[in-house]
C-alpha cells in the first residue's frame, strides 16, 4: 500500500498529504488509474485523524489529481499536470523508440543556420519590425522571394502569381475553401496524404479515390471518376507521392493534363516534395486550370512554417480577393528568415544537402528492405513497404520492436486491408539510427 513520508514542519497535515499525492503522481509512484489507499487505513498508517485524510482527498479531488467513486474508492486521474509531467519524463526513459511516422526533413545537428539568422536580426536591429502584422513591403518581398524559389522548379512565376500562406496545409485548406462548398465531391489518389483527407473531412467534402499504378494516378480512371462523381476539383501529388513515392513520367503528366482540360477540372498540385527531385511540376501543362501549393517544410526547415499558393491571378483572386486572408497567420520572423535564406543561398544549400541525404538514406533502405520496398527508383524521403499482414498489424508489430510507422489504412480513401506501411526515412536522427530501425522493420516483414 502506498504510504508517503510527510515532512515534519508547520504545514497543515492535510495539505502535506495533498502535496505528497501530487509528487507521487509526478514521479510515477502513483500511476494513472491506480487506486489510493482507503482513507481510514492511510490515516492509521500515518498517525492522522481520519477527518484529515478525508479533507486531503477532497482537496486532491478539487485539484483534479484524483476522483472518488462511491463503493470503488479513489483513483488517480489522467489529465492532471502531474500525470502529464510523468508521461513526458517517461518518454525519455523508454527503450529507444525510433519514430519513423512523421515526414520531416533530416536535421543536421552540425548546422547553425538558425542561430546565425537570429543573430543577424539582432545585429542589424531588425527586431522592431517583427512585432507587428506583415506590412505591404514585407508581403511583397515574401511573394517575390516565393516566386524566385518556386521558379527553381522550372516555373515562370511573377510575384502577382503567388500568395503567401503559413505552410502547404493552410494553403490547401484555403484553396478548397474557396473553390468548394460542403458536399462537393473532390477527387484524390486512392492512397492520399492524411493532411489532404483531414482538410476535406473538415470542410465536409466527400472524397473519391482514383486508381494508382507505378506512374501515379491512371488517366483513364481519372476520366471515369470525374464522369461518375461529377467532381470538378482534383488534388494530386504528382512528385514523390505520399505515401508510395511515385513520380509521374512526362507522358503521364500530359495524359492527366488532357483529362483535366476535357472535363474543365481544377487541379490542386501538392508539390511539397517536388524540390527533392528534377521532375517538373504539372502546373505549366494545365493552361490556367491548376494551382500549385508548396512550402519550405519538407525540403529546407519544417519549423519555418511558410508556404505559397501559385497560379494564374484570376484563380488567386478567388482565393484571396484582397490579398490578405491567406497570409494572416504568417509570422514576420519566419518570413524574414525565409526571405534571407532564399536571397543569400542558404535555402538552396540546405536543399542540396537534403537531396543528398535523401539519396543516401534511400540506398540504405533499398539494401536492407530489398523487394519489400515498393519503390519507383526515385530517392524519396518516405518508403512504402510491403508485408504479408494487414498494414495495421504490421504497424503494431513494428511498435513492439520500438519502431513507429504508419499503416496503409491511414492513407486509404476506402478503408481496406492493404498490406503495407509507410516509413519516413528522413525522420531518423542519423543514418545509424535509421539502419537500426530498418533492420527491425525487415525482421517484422519477414
Amino acid at each position: 500500500m502506498w504510504t508517503p513520508t510527510l515532512p515534519a514542519n508547520d504545514q497543515p497535515r492535510y495539505l502535506a498529504l495533498v502535496e505528497a499525492i501530487a509528487a507521487a503522481i509526478e514521479s510515477g509512484a502513483l500511476k494513472v488509474g491506480e487506486r489510493l489507499p482507503p482513507q481510514r487505513r492511510l490515516a492509521w498508517n500515518l498517525g492522522l485523524n481520519p477527518s484529515t485524510t478525508q479533507q486531503a482527498y477532497r482537496e486532491a479531488a478539487a485539484r483534479h489529481l484524483v476522483a472518488g467513486e462511491v463503493g470503488r474508492g479513489t483513483y488517480v486521474l489522467a489529465g492532471s499536470k502531474e500525470a502529464t509531467l510523468f508521461r513526458l519524463k517517461q518518454r525519455d526513459t523508454q527503450p529507444a523508440l525510433i519514430d519513423l511516422s512523421t515526414n520531416v526533413p533530416v536535421v543536421d545537428p552540425a548546422r547553425e543556420d538558425i542561430e546565425r539568422a537570429l543573430q543577424a536580426l539582432l545585429d542589424n536591429r531588425q527586431g522592431q519590425h517583427l512585432e507587428h502584422y506583415l506590412n505591404a513591403e514585407q508581403l511583397l518581398l515574401g511573394r517575390l522571394h516565393g516566386a524566385a524559389w518556386l521558379n527553381r522548379r522550372g516555373l515562370q512565376l511573377s510575384a502577382q502569381q503567388v500568395l503567401l500562406c503559413s505552410g502547404a496545409q493552410q494553403g490547401l485548406f484555403s484553396v478548397l475553401l474557396s473553390f468548394c462548398q460542403a458536399g462537393d465531391a473532390v477527387m484524390v489518389e486512392a492512397l492520399t496524404a492524411p493532411g489532404i483527407k483531414a482538410a476535406c473531412r473538415q470542410l465536409r467534402l466527400p472524397l473519391h479515390g482514383v486508381a494508382l499504378d507505378a506512374d501515379g494516378i491512371r488517366p483513364e480512371d481519372l476520366d471515369r471518376v470525374a464522369r461518375a462523381s461529377g467532381a470538378r476539383v482534383v488534388v494530386l501529388t504528382p512528385t514523390l507521392h505520399n505515401p508510395t513515392g511515385a513520380c509521374m513520367s512526362a507522358a503521364r503528366r500530359e495524359a492527366i493534363a488532357e483529362v483535366v482540360a476535357q472535363h474543365d477540372l481544377l487541379l490542386i498540385e501538392d508539390d511539397v516534395y517536388g524540390a527533392l527531385t528534377d521532375h517538373p511540376p504539372l502546373l505549366p501543362l494545365l493552361a490556367g486550370r491548376g494551382l500549385l501549393v508548396s512550402s519550405l517544410s519538407k525540403t529546407v526547415a519544417a519549423g519555418l512554417r511558410l508556404g505559397w499558393i501559385a497560379g494564374e491571378t484570376a484563380l488567386l483572386e478567388r482565393i484571396d480577393p484582397h490579398a490578405q486572408a491567406t497570409h494572416w497567420s504568417v509570422s514576420p520572423l519566419n518570413l524574414q528568415i525565409a526571405c534571407t535564406w532564399i536571397a543569400d543561398g542558404t535555402a538552396a544549400r540546405r536543399l542540396a544537402w537534403q537531396r543528398e541525404e535523401t539519396r543516401q538514406r534511400w540506398r540504405l533502405a533499398q539494401r536492407i528492405l530489398g523487394d519489400r520496398l515498393l519503390g519507383h527508383g526515385e530517392p524519396s524521403p518516405h518508403a512504402w513497404v510491403q508485408g504479408q499482414r494487414a498494414g495495421a498489424e504490421l504497424a503494431r508489430a513494428c511498435r513492439e520492436q520500438q519502431v513507429e510507422v504508419v499503416p496503409a489504412e491511414v492513407f486509404s480513401v476506402k478503408q481496406g486491408d492493404v498490406s503495407a506501411i509507410r516509413l519516413s526515412l528522413s525522420a531518423a536522427r542519423s543514418r545509424a539510427e535509421l539502419k537500426q530501425a530498418l533492420e527491425r522493420v525487415a525482421a517484422v516483414c519477414r
